[in-house]
């Protein structure tokens, strides 16, 4: 079967975010004052050829534990849908 995953991976809530306080004050610039603590992360969508949905997400998770994320600083969360 066919599976397509839907992976984010987001820097941990302890982790300083450069790129997201830099677009937080570029909001404030543009007169979006409300909107604040802006994180910045990756949005990764793979297809996953396996015999059921369990073996898919135990591919989907060794991928991000091993290549897709960096678990010192960034965390991960997915959802794998049949095609």
């Amino acid at each position: 079967m066919k599976f397509i995953a839907e992976i984010d991976v987001m820097p941990k809530k302890e982790i300083l975010d450069p790129q997201g306080k830099a677009v937080t004050g570029s909001m404030k610039n543009i007169g979006l004052t409300e909107i604040e603590n802006v994180r910045i992360g990756k949005h990764i969508t793979l297809e996953i050829e396996a015999a059921n949905e369990s073996i898919a997400k135990e591919k989907v998770d060794t991928a991000c534990q091993k290549l897709l994320a960096n678990l010192i600083m960034e965390s991960y969360s997915f959802v794998v849908k049949a095609v």
